[in-house]
C-alpha cells in the first residue's frame, strides 16, 4: 500500500481554560482542514509552536504544507503600529509559519495557505496587511473572526492561473471571516482571484525571472474553503490538487 502524503499544519495554541476540564494550555486545529486533507488522501501532521529548528529542517519528513486561519499577525511584522482591532496575536506562531513560508518555497514544497495563512504568506515575502478591512470604503461584507460571524461571496479567478485550473474561472459562495487583507503584495507574489470590489483573494508565488522555472503548487487564499469542502466539490479540489503534488 502507497504511503500517504504527510502534510504539516501548525496548531493553534490554546490558552489556559479555552478547553474545558484540560488542566494547562494545549493546541489544536479546527477539523474541517483534517477531513478535507483525509478526504484528499492525505495523513495530516499538526505542529505545535514554537519550534527550536530551522523551518528547512522542521519540514524535511514532510511532502506538503498547510498554512490555517487564525488570529492576527503581528504588525511589526511589516512595519506598522498596531490597529485596536488587533487579536489573538501569537508571537511563537508567527515566528514558525513565516519560516515555514519561506522554507517551503525554497524547498519546492507544495503548499495551500488559507485566511490567516494567505496574510502569513504575503508579509513573509515582504508584503503588508490592511489591518481592518470595515476602515475601508467600498467593500463587501468579509466577516469577522471576532464571534465567528461569516459572510459568503464570489470569487472571479485569473485566466491561466493554477487555481483557475483547480477550480475554474469563478467560485462561488466562498466562506470568509477576515478583518484584515492585502495592501502591499510580496516580492514573487501574484495576486489570482479577486471578489467584486477588488480585494485580492488569492496569490500565487511566480519565479522571480523570466529565465526561472515556474515553482510548483504554492497557492494562497483569504476564504475557508475547508469550511465546506464536504459539499462543494470546487473547495474540496484546493486539497486534492495540494495532495497530488505532494505524490
Amino acid at each position: 500500500m502507497a504511503r500517504r502524503p504527510l502534510v504539516a499544519i501548525p496548531a493553534y495554541h490554546l490558552a489556559d481554560g479555552r478547553v474545558g476540564g484540560w488542566v494547562r494550555a494545549g493546541y489544536g486545529l479546527p477539523e474541517g482542514y483534517v477531513h478535507a486533507l483525509r478526504r484528499a488522501g492525505a495523513r495530516p501532521v499538526l505542529l505545535p509552536p514554537p519550534d527550536r529548528d530551522e523551518a528547512d529542517a522542521v519540514l524535511a519528513d514532510f511532502d506538503a504544507v498547510v498554512l490555517a486561519g487564525g488570529g492576527d499577525v503581528d504588525p511589526s511584522r511589516y512595519g506598522a503600529e498596531a490597529h485596536p482591532s488587533m487579536y489573538g496575536v501569537d508571537l511563537d506562531r508567527d515566528a514558525l509559519e513565516l519560516g515555514l513560508a519561506l522554507a517551503a518555497a525554497r524547498l519546492a514544497l507544495p503548499t495551500l495557505a488559507v485566511c490567516r495563512g494567505f496574510q502569513v504568506v504575503n508579509v513573509a515575502f515582504g508584503g503588508t496587511l490592511l489591518q481592518h478591512l470595515p476602515d475601508v470604503e467600498g467593500l463587501v461584507p468579509h466577516g469577522s473572526p471576532v464571534g465567528g460571524t461569516s459572510a459568503r461571496h464570489d470569487v472571479k479567478v485569473a485566466g491561466g492561473s493554477r487555481l483557475e485550473a483547480v477550480c475554474g474561472s469563478s467560485i462561488r459562495d466562498c466562506t470568509s471571516h477576515h478583518h484584515q487583507g492585502v495592501d502591499r503584495v510580496g516580492r514573487g507574489l501574484t495576486p489570482v482571484a479577486w471578489t467584486d470590489d477588488g480585494l485580492v483573494e488569492a496569490l500565487e508565488l511566480e519565479p522571480e525571472s523570466d529565465s526561472e522555472e515556474r515553482p510548483g503548487f504554492y497557492i494562497a487564499v483569504q476564504w475557508h474553503p475547508e469550511m465546506t469542502a464536504d459539499t462543494d466539490p470546487a473547495q474540496q479540489a484546493l486539497f486534492d490538487a495540494l495532495v497530488a503534488a505532494a505524490r
